[in-house]
């Protein structure tokens, strides 16, 4: 409810900014093209090549994660003015209709990743051992006798899994996709941009390969995380299994006794000699886990999520295929 009504005034202002003519483009023979998260805009980057005839544009790039994110009012603004906005489309996205109902420019290209994927759209899972969601806004807890038939109802409508970036299937087909939508707000340049994109496809798939080598050849094709799990479709991509503290889209940070009891025993019982924690995390859960455990000689390895990038991130040239090798590293060591 605080989000929502926050979400309306943000809307409110940046209509009364519109309304003064605050959202002309600074340069109005630009193509604008806005993402959301960082692999978007990577992509973007990639299938655009060098046109300097094209303002890409990342919203979230201050460290923030899709799933915390709130736009200012000046985003809206710069998505009301857009030539073609692209997004991920789950529920951490819930702002993203009313922004669009409102947009100025009523020829934008609007692209929802989530629903571009199709069938390939996994929904969230909950798996053994994972500490429930419990957090309630104070609005919440009043509410929660009048509204407990109504909530039960919707507890069986399970959330799309919105992570639909960490998997290189997904990146190769949803390349193809962004590009074909660049190709319609610009098709004198559709020729470079095919070829930019069959390039990037190719390191893609070559990336592809050796995750298929990896996973392959390894030992073991279990890994825990002490932390959020967003990998289930890279997971799912090889045949790996997992267990881990929290689902990917959890807002919670403390893990209870019984949950952090039961991936000791899953440490003891594999024994597992690593322990993942994502690279946003401080790694207190991860660091319980193996001070818990039997051995208590673990190594904590990291993964990378690549959806908490900052501009610093940016010039010192991150990119998506760069974190996802990084992946692969620690993949490598974590199934032997």
């Amino acid at each position: 409810m605080k989000r929502l009504i926050l979400l309306l005034v943000i809307v409110a202002v940046a209509l009364s900014m519109v309304s003064c003519g605050g959202i002309a483009k600074k340069n109005s023979s630009k193509i604008t093209i806005v993402t959301t998260i960082f692999p978007q805009y990577d992509w973007v980057r990639e299938i655009v090549g060098g046109n300097s005839d094209i303002d890409i544009v990342l919203l979230q790039k201050n460290g923030v994660d899709l799933h915390s994110y709130q736009p200012k009012a000046k985003d809206i603004v710069t998505i009301s003015s857009c030539d073609m906005f692209v997004y991920i489309g789950g529920e951490s996205d819930d702002w993203v209709d009313e922004v669009i109902a409102t947009a100025n420019n009523k020829k934008m290209v609007v692209v929802n990743l989530l629903e571009s994927l199709g069938d390939d759209a996994k929904d969230e899972e909950l798996k053994e051992g994972m500490e429930h969601e419990h957090e309630h806004d104070e609005e919440d807890e009043d509410e929660h006798d009048e509204d407990h038939d109504h909530d039960e109802e919707h507890d069986h409508e399970a959330e799309k899994d919105e992570h639909i970036w960490l998997s290189l299937k997904n990146a190769k087909k949803l390349c193809n996709i962004l590009k074909d939508k660049i190709c319609e707000i610009d098709p004198d340049n559709k020729a470079a941009y095919s070829a930019n994109c069959s390039k990037y496809v190719e390191k893609i798939e070559k990336l592809d390969k050796s995750f298929k080598d990896t996973v392959s050849a390894a030992k073991t094709k279990t890994v825990l995380f002490g932390d959020r799990f967003p990998f289930r479709y890279l997971f799912d991509d090889y045949g790996l299994d997992y267990f881990a503290a929290f689902s990917g889209c959890s807002a919670e940070s403390e893990a209870s006794i019984p949950t952090i009891a039961f991936l000791v025993k899953k440490v003891d019982d594999l024994g597992l000699k690593f322990i993942v924690k994502l690279e946003d995390s401080n790694g207190k859960i991860a660091g319980t886990i193996k001070d818990s455990s039997a051995a208590k000689d673990q190594e904590v390895l990291t993964m990378y999520s690549i959806q908490a990038v900052t501009s610093t991130d940016i010039s010192n040239g991150i990119t998506y295929l760069g974190e996802m090798e990084k992946n692969l590293e620690t993949l490598k060591k974590a199934l032997g």
